[in-house]
C-alpha cells in the first residue's frame, strides 16, 4: 500500500472513531440519531472531502487547456446537503412543543468532524468534538445546578378531565398550590357536557419526578381523569 493509501485509511478509521462517539452520546438517550447513522455521516463526510481534495490534482492542465478545480467542492456540498437528514428528526409535537433540535445539530456536527479530519485537520476535529459532548452533557448539568431558575426547570403538559364547569375555578388555585408554575392553559368543552377538558403547560423543578405530579394533581377534587406527558 502507498503512503497516500495508508493515510486515507488512517483518515476514515479517526472520523470513525470520532462519530461514534457523538452517536453513543445520542444512543445512550434513545434518540432517533444514534450510533449508526453518526457513523455513516461522519465517514462517508471524510470520504467525500478526500476524494474532493485529491481529484482536484488529478486533472493537470496543459499548454492548451487550464483546468482549474475548487479541492473543497463536495465538501461545501455536504454541508448544505446534510440539512434533509437533520430535517427528518425535527419533530412538531402534538402540544406544539418541536424536539430534535439538538440531534440535527449533531447531525450537522458529524458531517463537519468528517469534513476536517478529510482535510487533516486531526486536533481540531478531536477538540471540536470534545466540546460537542461538553456543550450537550456538561454545559446544561451545570446550568441545572448553579443556572438561572428557567434553566432548572422541566415542562410538563396535562390532560384533565374535569367534571362541571364549577370545578375548573378551584382545580386552578389547587394546581398553583402544588408549587407548579402554569405557562399555558387551554379548555374545551367535550361531547359530554358534563366534562371538561383542561389542557396545561406547567413548569417544575426539573428534580422533581412526573410520576409524583401526577399523583398530586389527579387527588385534586373535580379531577375525573388526568394524562400527563413529559420530555424528561
Amino acid at each position: 500500500m502507498s503512503n497516500l493509501e495508508i493515510e486515507i485509511l488512517m483518515k476514515l478509521g479517526i472520523s470513525a472513531i470520532l462519530g461514534l462517539v457523538i452517536g453513543l452520546e445520542r444512543e445512550l438517550k434513545r434518540k432517533p440519531v444514534g450510533l449508526k447513522t453518526s457513523l455513516v455521516i461522519s465517514i462517508v463526510s471524510c470520504l467525500l472531502t478526500i476524494v474532493s481534495i485529491e481529484s482536484a490534482y488529478m486533472f493537470p492542465g496543459n499548454d492548451d487547456i487550464n483546468i482549474t478545480m475548487d479541492p473543497l467542492r463536495l465538501a461545501a456540498q455536504i454541508v448544505s446537503g446534510i440539512g434533509f437528514l437533520g430535517a427528518g428528526v425535527i419533530l412538531r409535537r402534538g402540544n406544539d412543543s418541536i424536539s430534535g433540535l439538538t440531534t440535527a445539530a449533531l447531525i450537522w456536527g458529524a458531517a463537519g468532524i468528517g469534513i476536517a479530519v478529510g482535510a487533516g485537520f486531526y486536533i481540531e476535529a478531536m477538540a471540536g468534538v470534545a466540546l460537542l459532548i461538553i456543550s450537550v452533557e456538561v454545559i446544561p448539568f451545570i446550568m441545572g445546578l448553579i443556572g438561572p431558575r428557567r434553566l432548572r426547570e422541566k415542562e410538563i403538559n396535562l390532560q384533565l378531565k374535569v367534571r362541571n364547569k364549577e370545578n375548573i375555578a378551584g382545580i386552578i388555585p389547587a394546581i398553583k398550590d402544588l408549587d407548579l408554575s402554569i405557562r399555558h392553559i387551554r379548555i374545551k368543552d367535550l361531547e359530554d357536557e358534563h366534562l371538561h377538558l383542561v389542557q396545561l403547560i406547567v413548569t417544575v423543578d426539573y428534580k422533581r419526578r412526573t410520576t409524583d405530579v401526577y399523583y398530586s394533581v389527579s387527588n385534586i377534587d373535580g379531577v375525573q381523569c388526568m394524562e400527563i406527558d413529559s420530555m424528561q
